[in-house]
């Protein structure tokens, strides 16, 4: 895939769809962190359920730490690994605490040090909640990169250094949103859905659906 292809692909995506933001419901930075923790393995549709509750009697760290692992399970034991996913976050609310004054870090290595907080975590919330333009590479994202061609990779990382080398400036802020979208509706997993794809005639995939 050339560069030419590359900027038309996320100028249609961007045409699309202007403004793309997570599909998680937040407010603050440290409810979209806790909320990205809890995503994992989960789909966005189950964690904002279990959300809803939880940031009604807890939507700061002090107010998290009060309700301890097992009043953080009661709100989330339908999301998968729920008991880590506890123990994770209240751990990572008294670090907030200790070391940034309640708040959520804005560098990579800050966010990364807390428990259950990877790159992936770390990319989101600096991109989302802080504007970075960081690209997070979920499942959606890795397969996209590596099926349509826009940034074939064996890892992860790299995809994810791939996409940050390749994607023009002026998109980097927003690709991290409209390639997750794709993937999530449009270039599924079992069946990529080709015809109702409007990059179509612009991926590489070869095995293109009717």
């Amino acid at each position: 895939m050339n560069a030419t292809q590359r900027r038309a692909i996320f100028e249609r995506l961007r045409a699309a769809n202007p403004h793309p933001t997570t599909e998680l419901h937040y407010r603050t930075p440290f409810e979209l962190l806790v909320a990205v923790m809890l995503s994992a393995q989960a789909t966005d549709v189950s964690v904002n359920l279990a959300t809803a509750t939880l940031f009604a009697v807890a939507n700061t760290p002090e107010k998290m730490l009060s309700l301890g692992e097992d009043g953080v399970i009661s709100h989330i034991r339908r999301i998968g690994l729920f008991k880590t996913k506890a123990k994770n976050v209240i751990a990572t609310c008294q670090i907030l605490l200790d070391k940034h004054g309640g708040e959520v870090p804005k560098d990579r290595e800050s966010l990364e040090a807390l428990p259950g907080v990877g790159r992936k975590t770390a990319n989101v919330v600096l991109n989302t909640a802080f504007g970075e333009p960081t690209i997070a590479v979920d499942t959606h994202i890795f397969r996209v990169a590596n099926r349509i061609g826009l940034a074939p990779g064996k890892t992860v990382l790299e995809v994810e250094q791939k996409l940050l080398r390749h994607i023009p400036a002026e998109f980097r802020h927003d690709a991290h949103h409209w390639l997750i979208l794709h993937g999530r509706y449009v270039c599924k997993a079992r069946k990529p859905a080709c015809g109702d794809c409007l990059i179509r005639d612009l991926c590489d995939f070869k095995e293109k659906t009717a």
